[in-house]
């Protein structure tokens, strides 16, 4: 067992972390809290933590690649991973393998190089072919049960800087991460 700032790690799971090279994330449960704001125009609105946004910057300037994956199409997903400086964005993707398997191809990784950071039954196609599958603290308790690790942090409250912070860990570089809560 290894010490992190957010509890113990197995000694598999901290050479996971330290072979990942891309991290793949969901959008709605994992950067939101899951819940879509609809107005009676029509508008969309979603919540998101800028402390998941200092983690996605720092692991960029890590060196480590960012993508994500969503089921919903949304004008705000582009915005908010565009300004984060996240390039790699699927969205409308019914069968997320289809975008996986063009990630793997596009950046010449291996499953195994990926991590992948979901909360519903939608991603375990996708989870159970990365070499580390998390699983937010709030996700479907059956994608908890299929994850390598889950969270301590609830989706959309820091789930996702919660697996930045780790990924820099385990590099001995969360000290000195570097990127700005926007």
């Amino acid at each position: 067992m290894l010490n992190t700032p957010y509890g113990t790690i197995t000694a598999q799971q901290h050479q996971q972390l330290v072979h990942t090279k891309l991290l793949i994330c969901d959008i709605d449960g994992v950067f939101s809290d899951g819940r879509i704001y609809m107005g009676n125009n029509g508008e969309e609105l979603k919540a998101f933590h800028t402390r998941d946004g200092f983690g996605i910057k720092a692991v960029l300037h890590a060196g480590i690649e960012v993508a994500v994956i969503t089921g919903r199409k949304s004008t705000i997903v582009n915005n908010r991973m565009s300004a984060l400086g996240v390039s790699h964005i699927f969205q409308g993707q019914d069968n997320k393998l289809i975008a996986f398997q063009q990630l793997l191809t596009q950046l010449n990784l291996n499953p195994d190089e990926v991590a992948y950071i979901g909360d519903d039954v939608i991603d375990l196609p996708v989870m159970n072919q990365v070499g580390l599958a998390v699983a937010v603290a709030d996700a479907h308790p059956i994608v908890q049960q299929q994850a390598h690790y889950v969270t301590t942090i609830k989706g959309g409250f820091g789930a996702v800087r919660e697996l930045c912070d780790l990924l820099l860990h385990v590099r001995g570089e969360l000290a000195h991460a570097q990127g700005t809560s926007v």
